[in-house]
């Protein structure tokens, strides 16, 4: 498909590097928020899900759009930390780092996850999957003299609520006051 070859040819550059980081994730933002979660622009051409995790000093909720490769019919998700090729980590990875579980909006469903990074053989394959799946992927990691962080997120079960007091079914309910 001659698009996606475009696409993947100015993603390569140095010129995206420098402005994708500041347009793409703030239309993904108000797109997503204006849809109601339904649509992500940048998933348009690669999957995509707004990761909600927690920040790593500030403790506070920190809401990224990402592009991810699923794996295994939705269970699963990669999410490369390749920061479009420049220097350093995206602070999404340290707050994964500090905080591994966390929330995705997928295809308009929020789903609690558990990040793991990858590291030895496991990443040497999944990096191996995520380059057949999206190739600039290797031009990023030529141009920056770190690994890039790749996580695999897995579903997990949501947390549950305050345990309510056990009662017995003489007792009367509580009330408020």
């Amino acid at each position: 498909m001659i698009g996606v070859r475009v696409v993947q040819k100015v993603s390569s550059t140095r010129g995206f590097a420098k402005v994708a980081p500041h347009l793409v994730p703030a239309l993904d933002r108000a797109v997503h928020r204006l849809t109601r979660g339904k649509v992500l622009l940048s998933a348009q051409m690669l999957p995509g899900v707004v990761l909600t995790s927690t920040g790593a000093r500030s403790g506070l909720p920190r809401r990224t759009p990402l592009a991810c490769m699923p794996e295994g019919g939705g269970r699963g998700w990669l999410l490369v930390g390749s920061n479009f090729g420049r220097p350093g980590h995206p602070a999404w990875t340290h707050n994964l780092l500090a905080h591994p579980d966390a929330e995705i909006s997928w295809k308009g469903e929020d789903v609690p996850v558990t990040a793991l990074l990858l590291t030895g053989e496991e990443r040497a394959v999944a990096w191996q999957a995520v380059l057949a799946f999206w190739p600039p992927y290797a031009t990023y990691q030529q141009r920056v003299e770190r690994e890039i962080r790749l996580f695999r997120l897995s579903r997990r079960a949501p947390a549950a609520g305050p345990a309510e007091t056990p009662r017995s079914p003489a007792s009367p309910p509580p009330t408020s006051g």
